[in-house]
């Protein structure tokens, strides 16, 4: 089963028709992920990558139904867009920008736990159920299917992690890259209370960060 996503997984990548996030989509559809639609405002009724552009979150997930967003944005602008797909109905919210102000991701944060959404990052690589879906920038030719849940605040680890564990015979049931920020969403102990209750998840490892944890 996995936690937090899986091959039905609606989403959409907000600031999709930027370097970073065509880049990225590129790689999550490419992995299966259902990416059903890109916002960048002022931009909506175009197409990229073979799916819809939107110019708002509320448009977006009107025509989609999606559950499920990333952001590829400057951080000056993160603030906004993450209130936006909250507003929206989003309920898994995922931050890979880095650099977000402190205080804007407190408040992100907090419009979260409001609202029952669960936010990744920020300054996260993202998550990755393998042979699934993932989203963010986990490499997924690295990933096998399995039963070892991943938690993890450093990005670089992660991978090292992964592909040793890959490479040696462990698959994962869900990767979570937390994001190394002072300030971050679901953190070691939500995602623990998620991997016990998931009867495919055996084994937890859980990487910390000097200077992070």
């Amino acid at each position: 089963m996995a936690i937090l996503l899986d091959e039905n997984t609606k989403v959409i990548v907000q600031g999709i028709t930027g370097k970073q996030g065509t880049f990225h989509a590129k790689s999550m559809i490419d992995y299966g992920t259902k990416v059903v639609a890109g916002v960048t405002p002022g931009k909506g009724g175009q197409e990229h990558l073979g799916v819809p552009v939107f110019d708002s979150m509320k448009e977006a997930v009107e025509a989609t139904q999606a559950t499920a967003s990333v952001i590829f944005i400057p951080a000056r602008f993160t603030y906004s867009a993450a209130m936006e797909a909250i507003d929206a109905g989003i309920n898994l919210l995922t931050v890979i920008t880095e650099g977000v102000p402190v205080q804007d991701s407190a408040r992100i944060r907090q419009k979260a736990l409001d609202n029952d959404v669960v936010m990744v990052g920020p300054n996260c690589p993202g998550l990755i159920t393998p042979e699934a879906s993932k989203i963010g920038i986990i490499p997924g030719k690295i990933c096998a299917k399995g039963n070892v849940g991943i938690v993890s605040r450093s990005g670089t680890l992660t991978y090292e992690i992964i592909q040793n564990l890959t490479v040696n015979g462990f698959g994962q049931s869900t990767c979570v890259g937390l994001g190394g920020d002072p300030i971050k969403g679901i953190g070691f102990n939500e995602c623990l209370t998620l991997f016990e209750n998931d009867p495919q998840t055996k084994q937890i490892i859980l990487v910390g960060e000097i200077g992070g944890t």
